[in-house]
């Protein structure tokens, strides 16, 4: 499965991977060598714990690897006539005050910051939308209507 990724979005998965399996990785080996030296394994706290961060850190490694793999990078677009991937959007509701937006892959997506991703409920409704537009979203407190007022 692809991931798209902004390169901003692609760097930070970068560093957090390098971060995972040089400094993070040998961390969490002192931490276990640590609680070998304390004696019985069966009833060692710290020990539990540090092989729980290993194996929670293993397998984010895994993940961002995989993410990695198929990545797609999406370069921000300004100019473009419709809503897609990388577009900067705003939209207007009936009684609501304009709202900013970013079309984001999922992995990079935050809706309290405006990044909200194509494969959401609400990202989806906006794929393809054009300034005039109006979408309808179904969200769980309801239909809300929203006019694309303008795309960067």
């Amino acid at each position: 499965m692809q991931t798209y990724l902004s390169k901003e979005g692609l760097d930070k998965l970068i560093s957090e991977l390098e971060n995972r399996k040089s400094s993070l990785r040998r961390e969490i080996a002192d931490r276990i060598s640590n609680a070998k030296e304390l004696g019985d394994l069966s009833e060692n706290f710290e020990y539990q714990e540090a092989k729980e961060a290993q194996g929670t850190n293993e397998m984010r490694i895994l993940e961002l690897e995989e993410m990695l793999k198929d990545v797609v990078v999406v370069e921000s677009q300004s100019g473009a006539d419709v809503i897609q991937l990388g577009v900067r959007f705003s939209v207007q509701a009936q009684t609501q005050s304009e709202r900013a937006f970013e079309m984001v892959g999922s992995t990079e997506a935050d809706p309290i910051s405006g990044k909200i991703s194509n494969e959401s409920p609400l990202g989806r409704s906006f794929i393809g939308a054009k300034i005039g537009d109006v979408v309808v979203v179904e969200t769980p407190a309801g239909t809300v209507e929203y006019t694309v007022t303008r795309i960067e």
